[in-house]
């Protein structure tokens, strides 16, 4: 693959990236308190004392919480720390009432892991992991709702969050996209993150520097808070830009946070980047490390989903399709089941074809999803049974699943009030390119004079003359051997 580059006037930059992806983990209740983690409610109704910051309350570790964590670690390819601690960090913001987070420092759970990723020319990569810790969320700042004045909803106050960070490996807006959404798939068919950004449940500070290639790494900032995989990619490529003049024209890149504005497609400053020290990081009194136990990490290992690089590889090699068609099919794990459960026992690359085709098209034109889909699996199964046994070809089976799309008939029915079984009596064929090629002489002194291309015309005259229903193979059959 050709390494991604930008032209200064000074020449080619490289363009380093590091992501820190906050991951809310599913869970019932909150990391330290028994309040209830769901999204939505209305505001500060998901709200303990704990969560508050009420003096004098204790935190208690949510086991589940840690379990989550665990798995996304094993999921990473990750070591798991069986020693970890919480610490607190100190900094003061509306909607942290505590006046710290707990979250974790000098020792996270999870520690050097690796994701692969695949890049639109097939090249693969590996992007590594530094860590994954644990920590709680903040509550929700919203400024729209009053003229005058700033409002707080503590609901999202202490739910549980994993914040991955990646190694500073992304070389291009490409692969901070490609990792995102290999990332949210591994979560999601872990069932630690539903991976919704719009909902703010998955969000990325990005780490963006350039350099000159072959350099040291040169200052970095920190774009906080990006909730699209598009507008990561958009960020990476305008702050990118933005240093690229700075240094070029003289200046020095200063540390610091930035935001990203998709309307105006530039990042603006928004502090001083703070360093660990700002923090006051220190051991969180109020719990005990955290201790775990070498079995209990190897039996959520044993009870991990197969995830989605080794399903890939097994639909390749079980159904015999393609990698790249496996890829697709894979994306989502309930695409995947939809798939495998229509493949089995058939032929997987015909299934294969049918889902990625027809079936994903008739989604987008209905605005349906895989959980509600425009034809059932038993239905579109049926059909590949209908033309797997020749009852119909595959022409007739486009015009039976638009109607079964329009209707939610089984195909089965379709086909009998249609009379759209397939043509497969020879005599009847044979009849009807009797009367093609008497009814087309010339073309036909055409062909045995070397135009051998006009056989495709003779062929298509006789399955337009038997409505479509002619068997394909059959009909080519006859004409070649009244023509021959």
């Amino acid at each position: 693959m050709a390494s991604y580059t930008l032209e200064g006037h000074t020449g080619t930059w490289e363009v380093v990236v590091g992501l820190e992806v906050h991951a809310q983990i599913i869970s019932k209740s909150k990391l330290f308190s028994g309040a209830s983690a769901a999204y939505g409610g209305a505001p500060n109704t998901h709200v303990s004392f704990i969560d508050a910051g009420f003096p004098g309350m204790l935190p208690v570790i949510n086991k589940e919480c840690v379990a989550q964590a665990v798995r996304t670690g094993l999921g990473l390819r990750a070591r798991i720390n069986l020693f970890s601690r919480f610490d607190r960090k100190n900094y003061f913001y509306a909607d942290l009432p505590q006046g710290y987070q707990i979250s974790q420092f000098a020792h996270p759970i999870v520690g050097t892991g690796e994701v692969e990723i695949e890049l639109q020319d097939g090249t693969i990569k590996y992007i590594g992991i530094t860590r994954l810790h644990l920590e709680q969320d903040a509550g929700k700042s919203m400024h729209d709702q009053h003229p005058s004045k700033s409002v707080i909803d503590l609901n999202r106050a202490g739910v549980g969050l994993m914040e991955i960070v990646s190694e500073p490996d992304i070389r291009s807006p490409e692969e901070a996209g490609a990792y995102l959404r290999k990332l949210r798939q591994i979560l999601r068919y872990l069932g630690t993150c539903d991976g919704n950004m719009e909902e703010g449940s998955m969000r990325a500070d990005v780490n963006v520097s350039v350099r000159k290639p072959g350099e040291a790494f040169r200052t970095r900032c920190e774009i906080k808070n990006v909730n699209s995989i598009r507008f990561v990619m958009h960020a990476v490529e305008a702050e990118a830009m933005r240093q690229i003049e700075v240094w070029e024209s003289g200046g020095e890149v200063v540390q610091e946070t930035r935001l990203y504005d998709p309307s105006k497609g530039e990042t603006r400053s928004m502090r001083s980047k703070e360093d660990a020290h700002d923090y006051r990081y220190f051991p969180e009194p109020d719990l005990l490390p955290l201790i775990l136990e070498q079995d209990w990490v190897d039996d959520l290992k044993a009870m991990l989903p197969e995830l989605p690089d080794e399903k890939r590889a097994r639909f390749c090699q079980e159904y015999g399709i393609s990698y790249y068609d496996a890829g697709v099919l894979v994306a989502e794990q309930a695409t995947a089941d939809f798939y495998e459960t229509l493949a089995k026992g058939r032929d997987g690359k015909l299934a294969a074809n049918w889902v990625t085709g027809d079936f994903f098209a008739a989604m987008n034109r209905t605005g349906k999803s895989i959980e509600n889909p425009p034809v059932s699996v038993e239905a579109l199964g049926q059909l590949l049974d209908l033309i797997t046994d020749t009852t119909i070809n595959g022409r007739i089976a486009k015009t039976v699943f638009e109607e079964m799309v329009e209707t939610g008939k089984m195909p089965t029915a379709i086909v009998d009030e249609n009379g759209m079984r397939q043509v497969t009596d020879t005599g009847a064929i044979d009849e009807a390119v009797t009367k093609v090629l008497a009814n087309n002489p010339d073309k036909v002194a055409e062909y045995k004079s070397g135009k051998d291309k006009l056989f495709g015309f003779f062929v298509g005259q006789v399955m337009k003359a038997m409505q479509g229903k002619g068997n394909p193979a059959l009909v080519n059959e006859a004409v070649r051997k009244q023509l021959g």
